[in-house]
């Protein structure tokens, strides 16, 4: 499954076109490398998200099979494995 599509299914980023653009930038990288939002997401891969107000790193457990999941099965698809806030004095 693409990144862009990955990061909408599992709720993580709302919209496709906000994760491609979020790719683009530079603010998704897997496994410590930038990767654009065509990039193929497999189990085991480590994301991390790095937005101006927050960092997240995520470790991809499942692959989904459809175009939606329900919100309390989350944790089959993704493990949560670093959060920082930042505040405008990290900057």
């Amino acid at each position: 499954m693409r990144l862009d599509k990955f990061m909408k299914v599992t709720q993580l980023i709302k919209r496709r076109t906000v994760a491609n653009e979020a790719a683009t930038e530079g603010t998704i990288s897997v496994d410590g490398r930038k990767v654009k939002a065509s990039y193929n997401v497999k189990v085991g891969d480590k994301i991390l998200l790095d937005f101006w107000n927050f960092s997240k790193e995520l470790e991809v457990l499942d692959i989904p099979k459809s175009n939606s999941i329900k919100k309390d099965s989350l944790d089959d698809y993704i493990k949560l494995l670093d959060y920082k806030s930042k505040s405008v004095h990290d900057m």
